[in-house]
């Protein structure tokens, strides 16, 4: 005869609740942790980059809280650096670390509240998904296993960490150059996501537009930028504290060698269109912004800006036109941006992809929001534009 044993864990009212940041990308301030019977108090604080005053990425672990109805509240969310990102928030968590979700999320303000239940011991939380330096490291590895691409090592970061180089090519005398850049603010993870689904549809051997396009391009692609900043758990500054997308018009080897040493390639290969990948806080969109405030930006920059909008709505319907900056956002120092200075310096159509941190409000999903895999199949849907390009 057939004997079933069910084993129930009970949460013991011996075991207090831990919270820890001390890992990859773990960034928060406990102010304190109270717990009595089954429920859960915490009070944190977002904690600023490590080097600057920008504040609102976080990623820590809450042990011990099985069955413990957990209420979290960031008390200064309200002075993080863009508060109107808590708007219509839901923080994302994982009790594995590879499937994440969103848990109940509420602002007032002032103060954001996560209320969440954990159904296991251990529970991670987050601003976003994030992308380890150790999925990074393994993803060169398995990009760096095909015939099309070669990884090169383009310098190091200010705390010596490799600068990765992607580049995708199946002839040596293809016509066009395109590069593409990712994760200058760390926190911004959707983008690494993003670049991965790009490069891993781009080494698809059975897929005709990667063939395609292959036929006539040659890619660049950083997946990050700034790996200082990502593994210190950064929203927007490198390891000396500096805001790479603020840094293209004069960057130092001493405090932005990731912009330094991309920009000095780029010189030497030239660029015939350029992708900078983000994240914003605050729009529940995917959009571009583009370089129509640029001086000199010329008709077929237009074109081309035009074309290629027009080519990215017919390819994922998550990507759209109608919400996005302003054309004069950045109109003062808008050679200090990647994606200025690049369609200036070289006269090609160069543009600036944003996702959301929240969702995408034209495609909501309740249980994920926007997430990782959403930005890796969107990375994918950039090839039928850049072929029509």
């Amino acid at each position: 005869m057939a004997v079933t044993l069910t084993v129930e864990f009970i949460h013991s009212k011996n075991v207090i609740p831990v919270i820890s940041s001390a890992f990859d990308s773990g960034a928060i301030e406990v102010v304190s942790l109270d717990s009595s019977g089954l429920t859960a108090d915490c009070t944190l604080r977002v904690r600023k980059d490590s080097h600057s005053d920008f504040r609102q990425w976080f990623h820590f672990r809450l042990s011990g809280a099985d069955g413990l109805a957990c209420t979290l509240r960031f008390e200064n969310a309200g002075a993080c650096t863009y508060p109107e990102g808590w708007k219509d928030y839901r923080a994302v968590a994982s009790y594995d670390r590879a499937h994440w979700f969103r848990v109940p999320t509420h602002y007032d303000g002032k103060v954001m509240t996560i209320e969440h239940t954990p159904e296991r011991d251990t529970v991670w939380y987050a601003y976003f998904e994030p992308y380890s330096h150790e999925r990074h490291q393994a993803f060169i590895g398995r990009a760096g296993d095909s015939p099309l691409a070669r990884i090169e090592r383009l310098g190091a970061s200010v705390e010596g960490r490799d600068l990765d180089l992607i580049t995708v090519r199946a002839r040596h005398d293809a016509p066009k150059i395109i590069w593409i850049i990712a994760r200058q603010h760390p926190g911004e993870s959707m983008a690494e996501w993003f670049v991965e689904g790009l490069i891993d549809r781009l080494l698809d051997s059975a897929d005709p537009v990667s063939r395609r396009l292959l036929e006539n391009a040659v890619l660049h692609i950083m997946p990050n930028m700034n790996p200082d900043g990502s593994v210190r758990g950064n929203l927007r500054t490198n390891a000396a504290g500096a805001n790479l997308n603020r840094e293209w018009l004069n960057p130092s080897v001493e405090s932005s060698p990731e912009v330094y040493w991309v920009r000095e390639r780029m010189q030497r290969t030239g660029v015939h269109a350029f992708f900078d990948i983000h994240g914003d806080e605050g729009l529940p969109y995917v959009f571009v912004a583009g370089g129509e405030m640029l001086p000199g930006f010329t008709p077929e920059q237009a074109r081309a800006q035009t074309e290629f909008i027009a080519n990215f709505k017919r390819a994922s319907p998550d990507f759209q036109e109608v919400h996005g900056y302003p054309a004069g956002k950045y109109k003062e120092d808008a050679l200090k941006l990647a994606s200025k200075w690049v369609g200036h310096t070289f006269g090609c159509l160069s543009l600036t992809l944003e996702m959301p941190f929240k969702d995408n409000a034209n495609l909501p999903d309740a249980r994920v929001g926007w997430n990782g895999e959403r930005s890796r199949k969107l990375g994918a849907a950039i090839l039928e534009p850049l072929l029509a390009a």
